[in-house]
């Protein structure tokens, strides 16, 4: 069904349930699989008269850490996996690796926000419906060890 599947893996709780149901979607489907990790741009904030800028710190070392610790659980997984650490903004970058290594499927987790946050920041989710040309999966599924390992592991 799937050949190719991109997880996009941000380290959190939702990331961390959406890489185990796309690991086992990945294993039915003898999928390749690319795990995706990205360092979005720090924001520049111009103080008082503009002449001040303020950069945000830059997240490089965090964000490879959480790349790190989601290719260790695919190996953990036994699932072989290629990794990639991209800058820029998500959605882009996603949409961009994903065309890029030919994914029919990528997988995010779902970060729940309100009204108010959802207008601020827009959604990644529609974001990622809207630019990709490949099927979305919004993993939201509790893969228990046992199904993800078999009944004995």
């Amino acid at each position: 069904m799937y050949s190719t599947i991109l997880l996009a893996y941000d380290g959190s709780l939702e990331g961390r349930l959406a890489l185990r149901e796309g690991a086992k979607l990945a294993r039915e489907c003898g999928a390749r699989v690319v795990l995706l990790a990205v360092v979005e741009h720090a924001s520049e904030i111009y103080v008082g008269d503009a002449s001040t800028v303020y950069m945000g710190p830059d997240t490089t070392d965090e964000v490879r850490d959480v790349l790190e610790e989601g290719a260790a659980r695919l190996l953990r997984m036994g699932l072989p996996h290629e990794t990639r650490l991209e800058r820029g903004l998500a959605v882009e970058r996603i949409t961009a690796v994903a065309h890029e290594i030919g994914a029919d499927l990528v997988v995010v987790g779902h970060h729940k926000q309100g009204a108010m946050a959802r207008w601020l920041r827009g959604s990644v989710t529609t974001a990622l419906c809207d630019s990709l040309n490949c099927s979305l999966l919004v993993a939201r599924l509790e893969i228990s060890d046992a199904q993800l390992f078999g009944e004995g592991g």
